[in-house]
């Protein structure tokens, strides 16, 4: 297989994705959810569908439409806080995929550069990723924290930032993601995207989203490129 042309950067999700990591999105979810109630958000007003990877729009939302400007701001820093929690308890626990190091340093061969763009952490995604020999291989690394919580993923804004730190246009980018989220995001960006099935999503889970499943795993995409 040869990247079209037109692709000036090649880049991906962290977890489920370029990493093998060991979150417990599940606790992760729960806490965050559990915070949103707390600060007043009626669980009628929850939208709980990407209990998977947690997305609090749904309770910014609500907060917004009865105007407690003050809770928008706790919601984040709240439950960030707690979620990098939960994020760095299983950090020596991350491997790489196999492929994962290899795949970026053909990348750099061909001349293009590589991000990461993560709803983890940054302090948790450069811990896992140096951990992996990886963070060295990447070129940018956008992060839950790097900016307000409404702009990350599925916000193409945050698709949009990894753009301007690369310098190239977002549709000059090919990312990679496990899960609806790193999907929405591409798409609504206008960035081409390919789906794997070694995190959050399986091939079931694809076909509802009406993605096509080219690759299993980055490891497939890296064997395909060498072939």
């Amino acid at each position: 297989m040869k990247l079209n042309p037109k692709y000036k950067a090649v880049c991906f999700d962290m977890d489920g994705t370029l990493l093998n990591t060991k979150v417990d999105y599940v606790k992760m979810a729960n806490v965050a959810f559990n915070e949103m109630v707390r600060l007043g958000v009626p669980e009628t007003a929850i939208d709980r569908s990407e209990s998977f990877k947690f997305n609090i729009d749904s309770g910014i939302e609500y907060l917004k439409k009865h105007n407690k400007v003050e809770d928008i701001y706790k919601i984040g820093a709240n439950i960030s806080k707690m979620a990098r929690d939960i994020e760095m308890e299983r950090v020596d626990e991350a491997r790489p995929f196999d492929g994962t190091n290899p795949l970026l340093d053909l990348i750099h061969s061909f001349g293009l550069s590589t991000g990461v763009l993560t709803r983890g952490c940054r302090e948790y995604a450069e811990a896992v990723l140096k951990k992996c020999d990886s963070l060295k291989r990447i070129d940018c690394l956008i992060a839950r924290d790097d900016y307000p919580e409404e702009e990350s993923k599925p916000s193409p804004i945050a698709m949009q930032h990894m753009a301007d730190r690369l310098n190239v246009k977002t549709d000059e980018i090919l990312y990679f993601g496990d899960h609806g989220m790193d999907y929405r995001c591409a798409k609504d960006a206008g960035t081409d995207f390919i789906a794997v099935t070694t995190g959050a999503f399986r091939s079931d889970d694809w076909m509802k989203e009406g993605v096509k499943v080219e690759f299993d795993s980055i490891t497939d995409f890296y064997r395909s490129l060498m072939a």
